[in-house]
Formats: C-alpha cells, structure tokens, sequence
C-alpha cells in the first residue's frame, strides 16, 4: 500500500515519487502554479520546456487530488455536452471546442510517448443504454456528431453489444474508438517526474493560504512565498479562500470507485471482451473497466453534499452485481472516493483574472482529457497566444444559487429530481 496517498487500488498498484521538500522560505518565479494534479503538470511542463521558471505549490504529493483518484475514463467533449455549449457560444465556436477537446485526447497520448509514462492505456469506450428513450437519445447525438463535428462513433445494437459486454442490463451503446482508458495516478506520477526533470520546482505539503495580486503576484503558503510574473489556478474543488469570485462558480461533488478482488484473465475477459471503458448514461451513472491486473473498477456513486454516503461498499456492491449479476460471490477489495468540481452549466470555466492570473476549474466528472488541453492552452496564452483561451472564457458562468449556506441543499433536491426521472422514464 502507498501511505503517502488515500487507500484506493491506484495508490496500492504504484509506487510514489520521491517526495518534493515544503516551501520554506520567499522565492521568485516567472511562473507559479497551484496545485500538482494535471492542469498544473500539463501547464508547468509545457513552459518549462520554453524555458520559463516554473514554480508548483501542492498542498498534499503530485496527483493526490483528483487527478490520481478519477475513473481513468478519457474521452472527447466536455460535462455540459455538444448542445449546451453551441447554445452558449454559438455553432461555430461550439465546433472549435469540441476539436480541441479531441486535442487533449492526443495530448494524453503525446505525452505518453515522449515522456516514457506506463499508464496501462486501452482503446475504446462505450456509452450504454438502459431504457428505450437512452436509444433515441444516443442515436441523435451519434447523428449531431457526425453531422455537425465530423466525430464518426458506431452504433451497436443489443446483439452486438453483448458480443463485447456480458450484461443483460443494456440496449445498445454508442463505441467510441478514439477514447479509452488509463491508471489516472499513474499518469499523474509520469507528469510530474517529467516536470522534475524539466526543471519545474514543486513544493509538496505547501497549501497555499492567499494569494496577492498585483503586477506581479505573491502566492503566499505557511512558511514562504512565491512571487511571479503569472500565476495559474490549478486546485479545482480543493482550494477553497483563496479567488473566492472562482469559488462560487463551482461545486464540490464526492464521487466513489472500488475495484474487485483480481478475477483472472479468463473471468475478466469474459465480462468485456475488447478491454473498452463502459458508462450508462442516466443522470446518476455506473461507469466501469477492466484493470491491467484483471480487476473490476466499478464507479457509480455520488455524494452532492458534504458527507460520504454510508454502507459505501454494500451501496456499490448491490449496483456492480444489477449489472453483473453473474459476480454474485465476488466483494471489492477496494473502496475509494474523491472531490470533483463541476459548474453549474457544466461547462468548463477556464480563464483570467486580471492580466495575470490564469485558472481552469468547471470539468464536471469529464476532466482527463479536458485537464491535459487545459494546460495546454493556459501555457498558450503565458506565451502570448490568448485566442483560444479567449474562447473558453467567452462561455458565461453563473454563481450556484443559495450561497454557502443553502447551495448545497439546493443541488441535493435537484438531484434527487434528476434521479427520479431516470428510475420512471
């Protein structure tokens, strides 16, 4: 087991990199980012490589956050979907971002490539249906994408389906060949030692506290302080304080994942003949995927308040066995959550403050590949190339309604209706 992260099966299956000192005394830097999850690796890679001095403040280890604890499922797009987004910034922007969107898929697998990470990718991934209308619905977005984004996906009705998923639970699925599926820690941990070897300098256990704006910005932390040229906001759901207009756009959701005892090839194989990443797509989902030690990594439970649900494990037992009922003998080895942040369009809220603090947050439980193209482009705009970024932050945002007190009740009664929609309908 690896203690320096939260027990999951990612931290039990990979060792940790070296751990990187606290900030200990006030230091200059061209750039400082907070947080050591994908956006702040991706961005902090990208310049170090052009030659800017990289600073990266981390509050806990490299990917301890949600980048090393999410469903490891990489897909095109982002949370608030196709429709949403034209509806907001109109068709022909819309198309720009969906393209961008298959760019951090690439970025992944760049990345992958020149920096020698060994994240156990697989191809594929398919979105299932489990009520008649889900058909129609995914037969519309199949069109809308190929129609409208150039995006081909394949259709497969039941009996194709079940040549490739052992489960009676679904109609038919939406087979996307350019997605897939990686160890989310794994790749997190490849980030940051190719940053290290970069020459980005990351600070572990170093939160940071507040943050002075100015031309040029102090990130201050308990025992120093960072000044920049640029800061970059790369905390998501856990940083709380310190841009409070960010965080009133964004809620913290919990979301859980376990993974079985190992099944053997054979069994394993037998649940999903091609390896392909799987998720339904009612409002409150069950995702899953094979592991590369034969494992069932099972995630469908969310919690929109502050709270753990209770009997976690038996909870998401009950919903692996309705769609695999033949693992009636089988438990999880592993039971592990985490905190996400989704806006409340969905959309991703990406962006300035003032001329010189960038930050990304708004990923909405769509964030893998989202993550990696953030980074990409906020690195982009240091550079002096603002016109992509400039689009993301054309998207309008709102605060959620209720404040701190009552935004969390609110979402957990919309939530409850959304989830009730899909029991009936």
């Amino acid at each position: 087991m690896n203690a320096a992260y939260p027990p999951s099966w990612y931290a039990a299956s990979t060792g940790a990199l070296p751990s990187q000192p606290a900030l200990a005394s006030d230091i200059d830097a061209d750039v400082c980012i907070l947080g050591a999850g994908y956006v702040g690796l991706s961005t902090a890679l990208e310049l170090a490589d052009a030659g800017y001095k990289v600073v990266v403040l981390e509050a806990e280890r490299i990917g301890w956050g949600a980048s090393g604890r999410n469903g490891g499922q990489v897909l095109p797009g982002f949370g608030c979907g196709e429709a949403k987004l034209a509806a907001l910034v109109g068709r022909d922007d819309a198309r720009k971002l969906f393209d961008w969107s298959c760019e951090g898929v690439r970025l992944i697998h760049e990345r992958r490539e020149r920096h020698g990470i060994d994240c156990d990718w697989r191809t594929g991934h398919t979105t299932v249906a489990i009520k008649p209308r889900q058909i129609v619905e995914l037969q519309t977005w199949q069109r809308e994408l190929e129609n409208d984004y150039d995006y081909p996906m394949q259709w497969w009705d039941r009996e194709q389906l079940r040549a490739q998923l052992d489960s009676q639970r679904y109609l038919g699925g939406l087979y996307d060949t350019n997605a897939g599926h990686l160890h989310p820690l794994k790749y997190a941990l490849g980030l940051g030692r190719a940053a290290l070897a970069a020459g980005v300098r990351i600070f572990e256990h170093s939160p940071v506290l507040r943050m002075t704006h100015g031309t040029k910005p102090v990130l201050h932390t308990a025992h120093g302080t960072v000044r920049c040229d640029f800061a970059v906001l790369a905390g998501n759901a856990l940083v709380k304080g310190v841009a409070p207009e960010l965080d009133r756009k964004i809620m913290p959701v919990g979301t859980y994942i376990a993974a079985t005892a190992p099944l053997g090839a054979e069994r394993a194989q037998a649940l999903i003949r091609n390896d392909m990443a799987v998720a339904d797509c009612n409002w409150a989902l069950d995702y899953f995927r094979l592991s590369s030690d034969h494992r069932l990594l099972f995630g469908g439970r969310a919690s929109y308040s502050n709270f753990q649900p209770p009997n976690l494990g038996w909870v998401m037992t009950r919903r692996m066995r309705k769609v695999f009922p033949q693992l009636a003998d089988i438990g999880f080895d592993h039971v592990w959550g985490g905190t996400i942040d989704i806006s409340f369009n969905r959309a991703p809220h990406w962006g300035r403050i003032g001329a010189n603090v960038y930050f990304a947050q708004g990923f909405s439980g769509h964030g893998v590949a989202a993550t990696n193209l953030a980074g990409h482009i906020i690195a982009e705009a240091i550079r002096g190339q603002n016109e992509r970024l400039d689009v993301f932050a054309r998207i309008a945002h709102h605060d959620f309604p209720g404040g701190r007190t009552f935004r969390t009740p609110l979402l957990v009664a919309a939530m409850a209706w959304y989830k009730l929609r899909d029991a009936l309908w």
